[in-house]
């Protein structure tokens, strides 16, 4: 194994380690709101992984770029749907369901 994988894996598993910490001291009220507010930054993410998907050759970053694009899909549309959850709440009642 090339030795720069070895540093590109602990700083992945370090990355991990520290955004569980940091979302796991935000009040569960929060979470909502920081979803749908970061639904952007999920959509510039998807762009990264699908343009670093498009030049690996190697067999095993290809599989991880893959599953980087398929996760970061679930963040992009996990964030329009709680967009869409959030917006409902502020229809009226006569209007749920419609498209406004």
């Amino acid at each position: 194994m090339h030795p720069s994988l070895f540093v590109e894996l602990y700083i992945f598993v370090l990355a991990v380690f520290v955004g569980f910490q940091l979302i796991s001291k935000v009040p569960s009220v929060l979470h909502t709101p920081l979803m749908s507010a970061t639904n952007a930054i999920h959509g510039i993410i998807l762009v990264g992984a699908i343009t670093l998907a498009a030049r690996v050759h190697h067999g095993l970053a290809l599989v991880i770029s893959i599953g980087a694009v398929f996760l970061a899909t679930l963040n992009v549309v996990g964030g329009f749907v709680v967009t869409d959850r959030i917006l409902e709440m502020f229809r009226s009642p006569g209007r749920r369901g419609e498209d406004a």
